[in-house]
């Protein structure tokens, strides 16, 4: 993996997913450029267009800049699509954003959401990322994968999340993961919520413990072209 393009549906999905292996890799010289499509906060409100949602927003955004900037990603994209109506969206439109990301970035590799999370979102992103993938045209993406996400991907009883790919991390990768994520005001929550220290760290116990590692985070492979 040199040139890492990682696609959230929303600002902090991108670290809860694959924080730790962004700390790691980008140590090792990999390029990354994150794409968030949605916005991540209006769905909270009843009116999506109040001052409020869109300060929230603008708010969420500026923590995403915060929590990127401090792991050294300098390369970020915001879409603000309607956070919970992405469904709304003609998925075309979604494809291109994707696509366009793709020919400016020449990634060899793409994380993306899983397709059994609960959030409908996060399916949605998938479902386009793998159309806007296909490999044919200009540019093949060499590897696609799947991260999960704290607090969707486990809550998904009937299709749960499954691991076939670990990344290794070492206690100062998991660490630099959360100190971003807490750059995330609000978003993060005292334990037992999954998206608190003790639920991250666990996490990436439990995937180390998997693949026989002290720390992992842990990635679905969907596909691998080797030329």
């Amino acid at each position: 993996m040199k040139r890492i393009l990682v696609i959230a549906a929303h600002p902090d999905d991108e670290l809860l997913g694959c924080g730790g292996t962004i700390a790691k890799l980008l140590s090792k010289g990999c390029a990354f450029k994150i794409i968030f499509i949605g916005e991540g906060s209006s769905c909270r409100f009843d009116d999506p267009s109040c001052q409020d949602a869109q300060a929230a927003i603008v708010k969420r955004n500026k923590c995403a800049k915060d929590a990127l900037n401090s792991l050294g990603v300098s390369d970020y994209e915001f879409n603000d699509l309607p956070c919970g109506r992405l469904d709304q969206t003609p998925i075309i439109e979604i494809n291109k954003i994707i696509e366009r990301a793709i020919r400016s970035f020449a990634p060899d590799t793409v994380f993306t959401h899983y397709h059994g999370d609960s959030n409908n979102d996060h399916k949605i992103v998938y479902k386009s990322t793998i159309m806007a993938t296909r490999p044919c045209g200009e540019h093949i993406i060499k590897r696609v994968m799947c991260y999960e996400v704290l607090s969707s991907s486990e809550w998904s009883f009937s299709e749960p999340f499954i691991a076939n790919y670990f990344i290794s991390l070492d206690e100062h990768e998991i660490e630099a993961k959360w100190r971003a994520l807490s750059l995330y005001e609000g978003e993060m929550r005292d334990y037992p919520f999954p998206r608190s220290w003790e639920g991250v760290k666990a996490l990436a116990v439990n995937r180390g413990t998997q693949s026989g590692n002290f720390y992992a985070e842990a990635f679905h492979l969907v596909r691998e072209i080797h030329t």
